[in-house]
């Protein structure tokens, strides 16, 4: 092994050396060597800042130079080459002494977007490149090259969050990552390879521009979902085997801060919080999702659930106060977030609050409220909300259980197979109540791996001191209680959260773009 390491570290070199362009065609056709990829082309760790492509982009009239180093693997055995692999675009000005946005190529911070949806596999986010997992099906992707009157010129592109990002000074980092429709990418292979891109960067931090110790995740949906376990799980030793296995940098993996748009997460958890907050209502109109291109096609389909069906949603929603106790969850005023039996007391008054304030808020920027019978306006000001009405308003999206689903149907039930069965389902409830002939039971230590519940505040774990939380309050593919227990979680150990609701916003990520950077800055700079 030892004698085959020069040979590997001469490979790399060759396949570096390539034309950028050469390079990413032979990568994206080579199956063999993706998969078994063996020793003596082991693609190198070190980070190799001779070879990239020079682009030009214009961000609110600006015109920004930026080094574009794209297709780099970032494991030394990728079990997948298509997805482990990272796009990385840096400020020009870095490599000349400048500046961007105050920061420089020394203290620049590193935004590291994921593309997840849906817990599928995802290629790295391109500079200019496709439409995001929570963007609305039709939509244009949001860096796609414009054409026709007012297009920019040749090699100009129109920004997208990659650009935005890069025009406030920070360096990107955009891995790819395995998932739940191949064999290989099975919980918790998604985590582990952003794990891996983290430890790469950290590794190479002395060779390339950008501040590792100031790492920024972002996602949105299953991504919103990985970047929060990335940022409550730093460096646990859970994933070492793994991360063993494909060859990552040795080192940390724990990230700076975290932004996660309306997270997926809690999945042990999350049937019973979604029966908690919707029991009651029947009518549904359930979307049914698929991929296309890599774009997340979204149709709905109406329906009235069963007898069984609401059935299950009353077991489940009695399920769910004793977990929420269980975890002694305070709120901002110290106060004790708590449910009886029934499902009401402090934790759902908290709830209503949030939705007050997001409804004050957009109140305040000119949004009109007053055909809304159940919010309670007065001089200006939302003094209450009704939430039975408001649920009623949002509606109900998904049939009990509405990840566990008992005929092993659901995305989830997938992401929590292996390598020889395809699907198990992933709760006790679901096991108990199975539909599907033969069905397995997920090992409840793969169902934790993916859970940044089971991390924050645990020993040995650096946890990010730095979260942004969204979701809106028209998005209904997990309940609003899931990302309100993480944000109470975390700031029951001394995190510092921005969480909100913002008004009747649907299930989305990367909507307020200037809010998202201003928060950034602010903690990078005042770190």
């Amino acid at each position: 092994m030892t004698a085959c390491r020069p040979l590997a570290r001469y490979c790399s070199s060759v396949w570096r050396a390539l034309p950028l362009g050469l390079a990413s065609l032979l990568l994206a056709g080579c199956a063999p060597w993706s998969q078994g990829n063996p020793a003596n082309t082991r693609p190198s760790l070190e980070f190799d800042a001779r070879h990239y492509e020079l682009r030009q982009i214009e961000v609110n009239g600006q015109t920004l130079a930026v080094r574009a180093y794209e297709n780099i693997v970032y494991v030394a055995r990728p079990a997948d080459a298509r997805y482990e692999r990272m796009n990385l675009y840096v400020p020009e000005a870095y490599f000349k002494g400048g500046s961007v946005g105050g920061f420089t190529a020394r203290t620049a911070p590193i935004f590291l977007p994921n593309e997840v949806g849906g817990y599928m596999p995802a290629e790295p986010a391109r500079l200019g490149g496709r439409q995001g997992p929570g963007e609305p099906p039709g939509a244009p992707p949001p860096g796609a090259p414009m054409a026709g009157p007012g297009a920019p010129p040749p090699g100009m592109e129109r920004p997208n969050t990659l650009a935005v990002a890069l025009s406030q000074g920070f360096v990107v980092a955009a891995p790819g990552a395995r998932g739940r429709t191949q064999a290989q990418g099975k919980a918790p292979a998604a985590i582990v390879d952003l794990k891996a891109a983290v430890r790469y960067l950290r590794y190479n931090d002395e060779r390339m521009p950008g501040d590792a110790e100031r790492i920024i995740s972002n996602g949105t949906s299953a991504g919103g979902a990985l970047s929060a376990l990335l940022g409550a799980s730093g460096n646990s030793v859970d994933y070492q085997p793994w991360l063993d296995e494909l060859g990552a940098a040795p080192g940390r993996d724990d990230v700076f801060a975290v932004s996660a748009y309306c997270p997926i997460t809690n999945l042990e958890h999350a049937d019973s919080a979604y029966e908690w907050l919707f029991a009651g209502l029947n009518d549904y109109q359930k979307i049914e999702i698929s991929m296309l291109d890599y774009k997340v096609q979204r149709k709905p389909v109406a329906g009235t659930l069963t007898p069984e069906q609401i059935r299950l949603s009353r077991e489940l929603k009695a399920a769910f106060p004793a977990y929420l106790n269980s975890l002694q969850l305070r709120g901002p005023e110290g106060q004790v977030l708590s449910l009886d039996s029934q499902g009401q007391g402090a934790f759902r008054q908290y709830l209503s609050s949030l939705l007050v304030a997001s409804a004050q808020q957009a109140l305040d920027q000119g949004q009109k409220l007053s055909g809304m019978s159940w919010l309670t306006l007065r001089d200006g000001r939302v003094v209450d909300l009704n939430l039975e009405g408001y649920l009623a308003y949002a509606g109900r999206m998904k049939t009990p259980p509405a990840f566990d689903a008992l005929d092993l149907g659901s995305g989830e039930n997938q992401l929590f197979g292996n390598a020889r069965v395809d699907q198990q389902h992933f709760t006790d409830f679901g096991m108990a109540h199975n539909t599907s002939p033969g069905a397995t039971r997920a090992d409840p230590q793969q169902v934790a791996l993916m859970n940044p519940m089971h991390y924050i505040g645990r020993a040995g774990v650096r946890t990010s001191a730095h979260w942004r939380i969204r979701q809106g309050t028209k998005d209904r593919d997990t309940s609003l209680a899931v990302p309100v227990i993480l944000a109470s979680a975390l700031r029951q150990q001394g995190a510092s959260v921005d969480l909100a609701l913002p008004w009747d916003r649907p299930h989305s990520g990367d909507y307020d773009l200037d809010q998202l950077f201003a928060w950034a800055r602010q903690i990078s700079l005042s770190r």
